[in-house]
């Protein structure tokens, strides 16, 4: 049995998370032995830790944004905490990359993102992910993070419908944009009814040495999962 600890911020966002992690958790048949919501104005995860130090779940998901990405791989040094499989949400954005700030604390950390620079989608404006972030890089001096990626994105996919659609009606653009089925460096684009991209999954990168490496999905994955986490 596969026991899962849960210690998720609550916020809508955040929450959504936690929705999606419970659905998968029950389909797969884990066991959800903390569900803690962590406050909004988080400073402190010693209670949560405690449990978690003392159940040793298997699985131990964060989502606290940057401040609890950060607030916990420090308390877990700092309890004695260990899980044999750390993931958790805002890994760049809590800059957990950063040696100089934390170390290796979040060595082998799994963190969520939308793309990496290392994928191999590609489309005709840009290219590769590789070269899209490779003149990212050489305009603005650093390494796109996903958010940058999809927002060019988005710019894309409007591109392409006002062209497909030959108008700038709302209505024409937006039967367009519906039935978007686009290849890009982003990823293939493609929208349900409900208007989310169904065609590109999200990916799953490990943190080691203060780099990241795509373990899954599978297709895309660059690495091999470190499990578990020493």
């Amino acid at each position: 049995e596969i026991t899962v600890a849960l210690a998720i911020e609550n916020d809508p966002f955040s929450q959504d998370i936690r929705a999606g992690v419970m659905d998968d958790a029950n389909r797969h048949g884990m066991t959800i032995v903390i569900d803690d919501k962590l406050p909004r104005d988080l400073s402190d995860m010693t209670s949560t830790l405690v449990k978690v130090k003392a159940l040793k779940p298997d699985l131990l998901v964060v989502s606290g944004h940057s401040k609890g990405a950060a607030l916990s791989v420090r308390q877990m040094k700092d309890l004695g905490v260990s899980v044999n499989m750390l993931a958790m949400t805002h890994c760049e954005s809590a800059k957990l990359h950063d040696k100089e700030k934390f170390g290796n604390l979040a060595d082998y950390a799994l963190c969520a993102a939308q793309w990496a620079p290392s994928v191999t989608s590609e489309g005709a404006v840009f290219g590769t992910a590789g070269n899209y972030s490779a003149i990212f890089d050489g305009e603005y001096g650093y390494v796109p993070p996903y958010q940058a990626a999809e927002s060019s994105a988005a710019v894309i996919v409007m591109a392409d419908a006002i062209t497909r659609a030959n108008s700038l009606d709302k209505d024409a653009v937006r039967d367009a944009l519906a039935a978007t089925d686009l290849s890009t460096f982003y990823g293939q684009i493609k929208f349900s009814e409900a208007g989310n991209n169904i065609a590109k999954p999200m990916i799953l990168r490990q943190l080691i040495d203060g780099k990241y490496y795509v373990v899954a999905p599978a297709n895309v994955a660059t690495d091999e999962l470190v499990y578990p986490r020493p």
